[in-house]
């Protein structure tokens, strides 16, 4: 790793990188940020923005038996279901944060779809997947840090 600004770590700002073209930053000796190929963590979990648009692109989520959704990778996923699928708890959820899933049918269909109880749907009940071959499915979800609670669907669309 080398030093790019201020070599000391109890004062000022350091910012390192290293051969993967990993950044780190940090302040007074403690990690603040790192930034990578993945985009920027910040180690508070806290990020400020003032103004204009904000964008996560669309993971493809890996089709299985069970399906895992790492939050970090993406807030916005997809998936084509080739199969009676299981969806796992995601994994990196952040307290009011927002994340939407889109469920395609493969060129089957009448795949369905049962949920980890950290889902929580209006009504308290999960939603009928659309089974029509190639049809699409919307799921929007806000989170408390534990949980995804369902803000809307829209299914069979497309």
């Amino acid at each position: 790793m080398s030093s790019i600004i201020n070599a000391d770590t109890t004062d000022g700002v350091k910012i390192t990188s290293d051969t993967s073209g990993e950044l780190k930053i940090q302040s007074a000796g403690t990690d603040i940020a790192t930034i990578n190929s993945n985009g920027i963590t910040l180690s508070s979990g806290n990020l400020n923005v003032s103004s204009g648009q904000q964008y996560s692109p669309t993971l493809t989520l890996t089709d299985g038996a069970t399906i895992d959704w790492n939050t970090n990778s993406g807030q916005v996923a997809t998936v084509t279901l080739g199969g009676n699928r299981t969806f796992n708890a995601p994994t990196n959820l952040v307290n009011g944060g927002f994340y939407a899933l889109e469920i395609v049918q493969d060129g089957t269909g009448s795949r369905t779809a049962t949920w980890n109880s950290v889902f929580k749907f209006t009504g308290a009940t999960a939603p009928t997947l659309t089974t029509t071959a190639s049809a699409k499915d919307y799921l929007v979800f806000r989170s408390d840090g534990t949980n995804l609670y369902e803000q809307g669907r829209s299914l069979g669309v497309g």
